[in-house]
């Protein structure tokens, strides 16, 4: 029976997806183990320390329909650990062989290695999936660079910037975490064969040859220094899957509230029944951006438990390795359906930019009250210019009127600039800054990374 959102039939593909499932699934673990199992026979063999006879035995009789998964699951909560019960299973079926299953191993060295070809397969698809999100926010950017609206901060008009821009600025984040993606991986796809103490002690003088071949035959990097204690690697990915989720987080949060009833200026695609309230029919909920705002905060969660398991005591750990069991899977879980849910928001956005334009035109003309003390400073001087504008906003807003109309009523500001310049001054659509231009940047630099 489900009892969590991970394996619920009604919230699993709501916060996980099937692809990502199948990468940490039971099944797909095991079979990880004894792909490491079978390599290091092979990688043996190879150097020697066993039989080629042996290894090709284990390769061809390790299979995980040969299991005993009832039995495996008995044995594995009595020791522990899943590896001694896999084992001695493949160690009966590989016959002859058997004896060689294992040699000079420890259960950390194989679970850690499967892990990180867990890992690699789970970051080819949060790749991908970046890859995705970074061409349809491009597309956005590129799509409505010079359409105008209201830049806000701490929730109040500030200065008119374009819907372009604003994409751009979320383009540039995920621009970033490709950058970081690529340099993060060469670090973690690291595979781990050290023995009991992480000396290899088990093999003499082969422990290093054998080590170069096991990761030769997986294609992974050789490690430095064993790792059985210094867990980096995997807290740096789940930070990394937190970076990227909080990224995902950002954009939701800002598109949920730009489809409040108040603003109306973006709504997630149009799907019947999709958002709907089972007692306000009028309601569209942001339901992707709901989900995305909370798969962040369960991946932060995630990523700090991954920084507080790195502490770990002398050789070998005694409980933070087991914190990480928890925390990968869910946290890739709740990456994958936050990426999944941004594919499709995004490439389905309704952009209204006649909303955009009303709000920006909210205020009459104050969200631009620096482009008329900008015009006036030249002749008044700052802080003069800063005085007649700000007395004039007052007015404006205990009147009622537009900025042009409290202007023109004071009479300090016609006294230095014609009227025309002033209704220039006063229209949002002719204060962008360099937004435009900032998208432009933001695209070339997209362009540039690697895709």
């Amino acid at each position: 029976m489900s009892s969590t959102v991970f394996d619920s039939v009604l919230f699993r593909d709501m916060f996980g997806t099937a692809e990502m499932r199948g990468v940490f699934s039971d099944k797909a673990l095991i079979e990880r183990y004894i792909e490491v199992e079978v390599a290091l026979a092979r990688a043996e063999a190879r150097c020697g320390v066993i039989p080629s006879e042996a290894a090709e035995q284990i390769a061809e009789l390790a299979t995980y329909a040969s299991l005993d998964m009832a039995l495996m699951q008995h044995e594995t909560e009595i020791v522990g650990y899943p590896i001694l019960p896999l084992v001695e299973q493949l160690s009966k079926t590989c016959g002859e062989a058997g004896r060689y299953v294992h040699w000079g191993a420890t259960t950390q060295d194989i679970m850690d290695t499967a892990v990180v070809l867990q890992v690699r397969a789970a970051l080819a698809i949060v790749e991908r999936d970046i890859q995705a999100v970074r061409g349809l926010l491009a597309d956005l950017a590129r799509r409505y660079r010079d359409t105008p609206m209201a830049g806000r901060t701490h929730l109040q008009h500030a200065l008119p910037i374009t819907f372009g821009y604003k994409c751009a600025v979320w383009l540039s984040m995920f621009d970033r975490h490709a950058e970081r993606l690529v340099e993060l991986r060469p670090r973690v796809e690291i595979g781990q064969f050290a023995g009991a103490a992480g000396t290899l002690a088990s093999l003499g003088d082969k422990g290093l040859e054998v080590q170069e071949a096991l990761m030769a035959e997986l294609g992974l990097g050789i490690p430095q220094a064993t790792w059985h204690v210094a867990r980096d690697g995997l807290a740096e990915t789940l930070n990394f899957l937190g970076l990227v989720t909080g990224s995902l987080g950002k954009v939701a949060l800002d598109v949920m509230m730009m489809m409040t009833s108040e603003l109306g200026e973006v709504y997630e695609p149009f799907v019947k029944g999709r958002g709907a309230s089972s007692t306000m029919p009028q309601k569209r909920n942001p339901i992707s951006c709901e989900l995305m705002y909370a798969a962040a905060k369960g991946v932060r969660q995630h990523a700090g438990l991954m920084l507080d398991a790195m502490i770990q005591d002398f050789e070998r750990s005694t409980g933070p390795w087991q914190a990480e069991w928890i925390a990968i899977p869910e946290a890739f879980a709740l990456s994958a359906a936050s990426l999944g849910q941004a594919k499709f928001m995004l490439a389905g956005l309704e952009v209204r930019t006649e909303r955009m334009r009303k709000n920006l035109d909210m205020t009459q003309g104050l969200i631009v009250a620096e482009a008329v003390m900008m015009g006036l400073a030249p002749a008044l001087g700052r802080q003069v210019a800063h005085d007649v504008v700000y007395a004039a906003c007052r007015m404006a807003n205990d009147e009622g009127t537009s900025l042009l109309d409290a202007l023109l009523a004071q009479g300090e500001a016609t006294a230095q600039l014609d009227i025309k310049e002033l209704k220039r001054l006063t229209d949002p659509a002719n204060y962008l800054g360099l937004a435009p231009q900032m998208v432009d940047i933001a695209l070339a630099r997209e362009g540039s990374v690697k895709r």
